[in-house]
């Protein structure tokens, strides 16, 4: 199932699932807003808007709720996050997915939101969006925010023609940055993504942030990952033990077995432990001998500029000549 093309006027509802950004760095989610706003967008606030219970935006039912009523508002075809955090799968009992099956829209975001484009594609089939975020995504300074805008409007929007390659962007950056001080933009560095092992694949792109997909691993709310799919993987701010062991629950529930293909993130501000080891050369040593196509380095992560990729959509991963083909439209 496929939410319906949109037409202008544009709106986004923003929810936020876990963390309270628009509450602690409001001058970061403030940019995001006022960003969507010059390209067109008119941007509908949640009711946790502002609202902060010490870690989180409200309670469970609160968070589940502020989702539920963008949901239910006709007015608002696309629902996008503020951010992420750490405790999405929380509300994932409380969704109305019948009603979304009946009216379907845009859902988009990243990181921690996984939990709720997996859930959603679970209960409804619906095809949901990972990519950027009001305030970590659009309140980002240019060049990067311009880039990142560009791939989800021409993909979200309906901009774009189908097979649509796409297309690496030149530059690449994690820098970190104060969120509630930056004033200038990120350092550039040179872009390129690794092909870790050649082969041509075609299949469902399913994934996310894998140490978000632990919080509900094994449950109703995972999807089945079938045999041919291509998995998206990403994390950030973990440490080479950390994703040997999230990569090892990939391994021992079987899931490196049944996919196609591996498509691997950047991983932000990454840990090696002294290793040297890179993130896909963990992947290699669970792995084991590698026998499917792996590229890594991808741009649909959390660094900057960001790639909009659809769950459930079907993907031509072609790793020695890193190329990613979307090969049909996201949208009904």
């Amino acid at each position: 199932m496929k939410a319906p093309r949109i037409t202008t006027p544009y709106a986004i509802g923003v929810f936020s699932s876990s963390s309270p950004i628009s509450a602690t760095v409001p001058i970061r989610y403030d940019r995001g807003v006022a960003y969507l706003e010059s390209k067109g967008f008119t941007v509908v606030h949640g009711q946790q808007y502002r609202k902060q219970d010490f870690y989180r935006s409200g309670s469970i039912q609160e968070r589940a709720e502020e989702f539920n009523q963008l949901l239910y508002r006709e007015d608002i075809p696309i629902l996008m996050a503020s951010i992420g955090g750490n405790n999405t799968n929380s509300i994932l009992p409380y969704i109305d997915y019948d009603y979304l099956k009946a009216h379907p829209k845009i859902i988009i975001g990243y990181s921690d939101v996984t939990a709720l484009l997996l859930a959603i594609y679970a209960k409804t089939e619906l095809v949901t969006f990972y990519g950027p975020a009001v305030a970590s995504s659009f309140g980002e300074l240019p060049p990067f925010v311009d880039e990142t805008f560009t791939a989800f409007y021409e993909l979200v929007c309906g901009k774009t023609s189908y097979p649509h390659t796409f297309a690496m962007p030149s530059f690449w950056t994690d820098e970190f940055l104060d969120w509630s001080t930056q004033a200038r933009a990120k350092e550039r560095r040179p872009n390129s993504w690794r092909c870790v092992h050649p082969g041509v694949v075609e299949g469902r792109l399913i994934g996310g942030n894998l140490n978000t997909m632990e919080g509900f691993f094994g449950t109703d709310y995972m999807p089945e990952i079938r045999q041919g799919d291509i998995l998206l993987l990403e994390d950030s701010l973990k440490d080479a033990c950390t994703i040997e062991r999230s990569f090892s629950l990939l391994k021992l529930s079987g899931v490196l077995d049944r996919v196609g293909g591996i498509l691997l993130g950047k991983h932000e501000k990454f840990d090696d432990n002294g290793t040297g080891r890179q993130p896909y050369e963990v992947l290699l040593e669970v792995l084991g001998a590698p026998k499917i196509p792996i590229l890594a380095e991808f741009d649909c992560c959390h660094t900057h500029p960001m790639l909009t990729m659809p769950i459930g959509c079907p993907v031509r991963l072609d790793a020695a000549n890193r190329q990613v083909t979307l090969l049909e439209s996201p949208l009904a």
